[in-house]
């Protein structure tokens, strides 16, 4: 096994102090044999000194000034982008992801964090009237300490999706990282956590069990999770018997619909962006694209044409147009799927290079793949695949392919591709989504102004905007007789 020179230890940090035992190595996806840091074990009893530890901050910090925290949270905004070229290229060896990804986690979360802030002032001011019969108060006020479980794909921007709205409407805050990519964030959330009052941050980290003794913890009001659809319902399960609030951002399996008008060369340039970027493990990425059959042979031509210039190694390499997948389950997973896929009809064309094979092995890697003449039915189409491998659909008419498009336990994003704006408005209307993005599905593709979230088993909830921050705050009215 071989080590960089600095192995940084990544521990707990409970109502302000840092806490380090039972370490684990945490191995670079992409130089198995590399130990990108060594990270605290947790248990159900961390978790209960970390809620403990929230519940005692909550009362001081549910009081503070509403402009006081703004100020806070904007300041922490500016030191969460300026630690992106420090800690961008240990997130890289976390999660596997190219630098230019992960230094675009920071940016988004900088501006996450930065943009819902922004709305607390206003958003929290209460409703008020008064006639000659009494005095009526609607007023917003903190649900308590919340909880939130983020995933390794963007670590940062998923926790700012949750701290922002968490901690300007006065509740405080215990997070757990995926053990997958815990290093960079929560060196991080340690700089952001020192400038707010102890308690009001904390972070613990572990496995399955220690994120299920959060969810359930007596003390958690509110519960925000990111991550698969399977895990979101046992984070249900887990707040049943306390009744908790609950946000889910999970699975999707998103169809990007071309219609016949659609320019392919103009398309491809923008939808590959949402095909492959981080290894296709991103949650609204295209996950099928549905192709009119009159002109599918053309656009299948020009996307692997495309997609054969890609380069595939270390994140850290410069060259690199994707790594490897994050963990070694994921990549079973998809491996899984190309084997089903290759007993089928279907045929799947392997596309790019491998920067060095001589690695190949000591990493997760995975060319990427366009499968050409599979079904709408076929294992590849109806699951979430989560990596570098992409179905082309061919479809006969709009009825059918909006009726396949909508055929899916699953509904995140979607996008349609055309050069008629009403064609597309009128089509994106038809789809069972969140979102849907008209000639663009990618990073992006989002606005802070848009509410992000899923329908059916893609979530409960929204993040992003005044509805993100409506999540962690009940009202409560106030009427004075006169």
């Amino acid at each position: 096994m071989t080590t960089h020179t600095s192995v940084p230890q990544i521990g707990h940090l409970i109502g302000g102090q840092l806490s380090v035992a039972d370490l684990r190595d945490a191995y670079d996806p992409g130089r198995l044999n590399e130990v990108v840091a060594r990270v605290a074990v947790g248990t159900a009893e961390d978790v209960d000194r970390a809620v403990h530890a929230a519940h005692r901050a909550f009362p001081g910090w549910r009081d503070t000034p509403v402009a006081e925290r703004v100020q806070k949270l904007l300041a922490a905004a500016e030191l969460l982008a300026g630690s992106s070229e420090e800690l961008a290229p240990l997130l890289v060896r976390e999660h596997g992801g190219v630098l230019w990804e992960a230094q675009t986690d920071f940016a988004l979360g900088a501006g996450a964090l930065q943009h819902m802030v922004s709305l607390a002032e206003e958003f929290l001011r209460p409703v008020q009237f008064d006639d000659e019969q009494s005095f009526v108060s609607v007023e917003k006020v903190p649900r308590g300490v919340a909880a939130a479980i983020v995933p390794w794909n963007m670590p940062v921007v998923l926790t700012m999706m949750k701290l922002a709205p968490a901690l300007v409407t006065g509740n405080t805050l215990v997070l757990k990282p995926s053990p997958f990519a815990p290093a960079a964030l929560t060196l991080v959330l340690h700089k952001i956590a020192a400038t707010l009052p102890p308690g009001v941050l904390n972070v613990v980290h572990g496995e399955g069990d220690v994120g299920a003794a959060l969810c359930g913890h007596p003390l958690v009001r509110k519960v925000a999770f990111t991550g698969g659809t399977a895990t979101g319902q046992k984070v249900v399960e887990a707040t049943v018997p306390t009744l908790k609030n609950v946000t889910l951002e999970l699975g999707g399996n998103d169809p990007a619909i071309v219609l016949d008008d659609a320019d392919f060369d103009a398309a491809l340039d923008r939808m590959l962006k949402g095909v492959y970027t981080r290894t296709g493990q991103i949650c609204f990425a295209v996950k099928r694209v549905y192709v009119p059959r009159g002109r599918y042979q053309q656009f299948a031509d020009a996307m692997c044409d495309r997609v054969n210039s890609y380069a595939v190694g270390h994140g850290l390499d410069p060259e690199a147009s994707f790594g490897p997948l994050n963990n070694e389950a994921q990549f079973k997973k998809v491996l899984n799927l190309l084997d089903r896929t290759r007993n089928s009809s279907a045929t799947l064309v392997e596309l790019g290079r491998k920067l060095d094979p001589s690695s190949w092995d000591n990493g997760y890697y995975m060319l990427p793949h366009v499968v050409r003449d599979i079904e709408h039915t076929a294992p590849l189409s109806c699951e979430e695949q989560f990596g570098p491998v992409v179905p082309l659909i061919a479809y006969d008419n709009e009825e059918q392919v909006i009726a396949w498009a909508n055929d899916s336990d699953y509904g995140l994003g979607s996008s349609v591709w055309t050069t008629d704006p009403d064609r597309g408005l009128a089509m994106a209307r038809r789809i069972e989504a969140g979102s849907t993005f008209i000639n663009t599905h990618s990073f992006e593709s989002l606005d802070l102004r848009m509410p992000f979230g899923g329908v059916k088993q893609s979530g409960i909830g929204r993040e992003f905007g005044a509805i993100g921050l409506s999540a962690y705050v009940e009202e409560h009215a106030i009427r004075r007789l006169k």
